[in-house]
């Protein structure tokens, strides 16, 4: 399997390349050359097949052969470690829970799956590989769980400064080994460009890679989350939707790929927060980026969403095409924390405020009787503990993954322009 540019200015590479490098030279993400349907009988047939099974059949036609197809079902056993559920919260809404795993938020799979392949690439490397990586949440957190410990590698990630949930920021500034923390002044979009400068800066002498969702492997293992709950969904013989709470539309995109693969998908949703560079494309057909704002929904406070230029290809940049598969929709944050409450009081079922804004995008939607629609609950509720029991009558309960590092020591150093990046990376 090659990969190409979407910028179309660099050669077209491998998956190990593409993982390695991260970003192409001309400073575009890759995207693969081809995506071919999976046989129509296995996803007839789904339910015959374990979650293991599933994420190979889906993956490995992008990995090709430069993984062995016994160590590609190992790392996916390592990775899938933990349950998928759809929980019912409605009479046509259900949920699928991500945040499951080790840091609970969804970014827990593209982060250790992405880890394993980078590891593998590496071995009997001498050299070491620096993984940068901008965070606005919850990546942060996933990808330094991901890669603790990760022989051959250095993680840096970057975070803006005050806009992360203080648990958010205890799991990317406690861990200490392989991982470093870079606190940035500034928003979200500042980190991801500074990662971005970085690749193409020609005096730093190290390989670098990127962990955020431009990089295939980080990416492209978010399909297997919309598989497993076609597998819990299908016998009840409604068409699905998915809402997905979108930051920098990685996750959703992952989902339009799985449909790629011929999983029936009706119609796709993509809800946001204020930061409404979307939902305005939609209408006006003008991609105009902005300065992100700062909201409840932190992990989705992004301007300009990386990934939605590989949404844009797989519809072959056709807006009219686009829009008949394709929504999206703003909130704001007194609606989601009126939407927290009216699903709290109507199912008793607790809501993060993005999976509360996934909630609020099928219901502006609208559902059909012959429709089923599924919003995706990327993070437990815990990792926005303030914000949901100021809204909701709950305690919320602190799992154990939480415990280890709550009480842990903050370490972070302070980043207020790309030169400081480049000096801690030269140094």
């Amino acid at each position: 399997m090659n990969y190409y540019s979407l910028h179309h200015k660099s050669p077209k590479t491998t998956f190990k390349n593409a993982v390695v490098e991260g970003l192409a030279k001309d400073r575009g993400i890759y995207f693969p050359e081809n995506i071919t349907p999976l046989p129509k009988d296995f996803i007839a047939n789904i339910s015959n097949y374990s979650n293991h099974e599933i994420a190979f059949e889906a993956i490995k036609q992008f990995v090709g052969d430069e993984i062995p197809e016994d160590k590609l079902k190992d790392i996916i056993s390592n990775t899938l470690t933990f349950d998928f559920p759809v929980v019912k919260v409605d009479d046509n809404i259900g949920t699928l829970e991500l945040f499951h795993g080790p840091t609970m938020a969804f970014k827990d799979v593209g982060a250790k799956f992405m880890a394993q392949c980078l590891e593998y690439f590496n071995h009997g490397n001498e050299e070491e590989v620096t993984v940068l990586v901008a965070t606005s949440g919850d990546t942060g957190g996933a990808v330094a769980n991901g890669f603790l410990g990760t022989k051959g590698v250095n993680v840096v990630i970057l975070y803006p400064s005050g806009k992360v949930s203080d648990i958010q920021e205890k799991q990317l500034t406690t861990l200490g080994q392989n991982i470093t923390a870079l606190e940035v002044d500034g928003v979200f979009d500042d980190c991801q460009e500074m990662v971005k400068t970085a690749f193409l800066d020609e005096d730093i002498k190290r390989t670098l890679t990127s962990a955020n969702s431009i990089n295939v492997a980080r990416w492209l293992p978010q399909m297997f989350y919309f598989f497993f709950a076609y597998k819990q969904l299908h016998k009840e013989h409604k068409d699905i939707v998915f809402s997905v709470p979108s930051g920098n539309f990685g996750n959703i995109c992952a989902g339009i790929m799985a449909q790629k693969l011929g999983l029936p998908v009706k119609h796709f949703v993509a809800s946001t927060n204020v930061n409404d560079t979307v939902p305005n494309f939609l209408k006006d057909g003008v991609y105009t980026p902005k300065p992100s704002k700062a909201t409840i929904s932190n992990a989705m406070d992004v301007g300009n969403p990386s990934n939605f230029i590989r949404i844009r290809e797989l519809f072959n940049n056709d807006l009219k095409n686009l829009k008949k598969g394709f929504s999206s929709y703003s909130f704001s944050d007194s609606e989601t924390r009126e939407t927290m409450q009216k699903i709290y009081e109507k199912s008793g079922y607790i809501a993060d405020p993005h999976g509360a804004v996934g909630y609020l995008g099928l219901k502006k939607y609208g559902l059909q009787e012959n429709e089923f629609g599924v919003f995706l609950e990327t993070a437990h509720p815990v990792k926005f503990l303030d914000v949901v029991e100021e809204t909701l009558p709950v305690k919320v309960e602190i799992p154990e993954q939480i415990k280890k590092v709550i009480n842990n020591k903050k370490v972070a150093l302070k980043a207020s322009s790309y030169e400081d990046l480049k000096a801690y990376l030269m140094s």
